[in-house]
């Protein structure tokens, strides 16, 4: 994932991280799975002139995008940057520990 998934800035969006993996990984197929239906009926909208109908299922496509990254994501990092707690899956290069040389592979 190139960016920084804004669920990840809401609690209900962390609290994915915690889920268990055996919980998670169903739950990440029916978002990816969702985000390629909404895609279609983006694409039969938008051939239809319905514009308006063509950006809600976009915007559906993406929000499940999101999901299904969060739910792909591992437990989050935990180092202490600035303040405030890292958010980002354990192994990314976290930008504000990446800056202070922090490895953000490790939360101790």
């Amino acid at each position: 994932m190139g960016y920084l998934n804004p669920l990840l800035k809401l609690p209900a969006g962390r609290a994915l991280l915690d889920l268990p993996a055996e919980q998670r990984a169903p739950l990440e197929a029916v978002m990816r799975e969702l985000r390629d239906q909404a895609n279609t009926e983006a694409e039969k909208s938008w051939l239809k002139r319905k514009g308006p109908m063509a950006a809600y299922w976009r915007a559906v496509s993406t929000y499940a995008r999101h999901l299904a990254h969060a739910l792909s994501a591992g437990a989050p990092c935990g180092r202490r940057s600035g303040g405030f707690a890292c958010t980002l899956p354990k192994g990314t290069r976290c930008p504000d520990c990446s800056s202070v040389g922090i490895d953000a592979g490790d939360p101790s």
